[in-house]
């Protein structure tokens, strides 16, 4: 499965696509399948917005306990906000799809070591 990120050009935010809208909730974002042709077709679609958002792409994602999460260490980094204080960014809100991103676990250039952004 797959979704589809990019940042805000006007603040850089982490956005996320979802049926033509930039969305800033990883949980809202529309889900692919791997062998879906409407999730490059949505890429190109996005590229087209250059003055909206910068660089979209395609990211993997997977059914963790709770929800979906990024595979990667990084897109699930990039998913919570800003990591320099849990009670920061999106992590702050809390509810099942950031405990779902929280409990995902390695693959992809993944350490699968999200307790490193719980800062204790």
């Amino acid at each position: 499965m797959k979704a589809i990120t990019a940042n805000r050009l006007i603040d850089g935010e982490v956005v996320f696509w979802k049926s033509g809208q930039w969305i800033e909730r990883f949980a809202e974002a529309q889900i692919f399948a791997d062998d879906d042709v409407a999730g490059p077709a949505a890429v190109e679609t996005a590229k087209g917005q250059s003055t909206v958002i910068v660089e979209p792409y395609l990211i993997d994602i997977v059914e963790a306990p709770g929800g979906w999460a990024p595979v990667s260490y990084r897109e699930r980094l990039r998913a919570l906000g800003p990591t320099n204080e849990p009670t920061h960014g999106k992590q702050a809100e809390g509810g099942a799809s950031v405990d779902a991103i929280r409990a995902a676990a390695g693959a992809a250039r993944s350490t699968g070591r999200v307790d490193l952004i719980r800062r204790k």
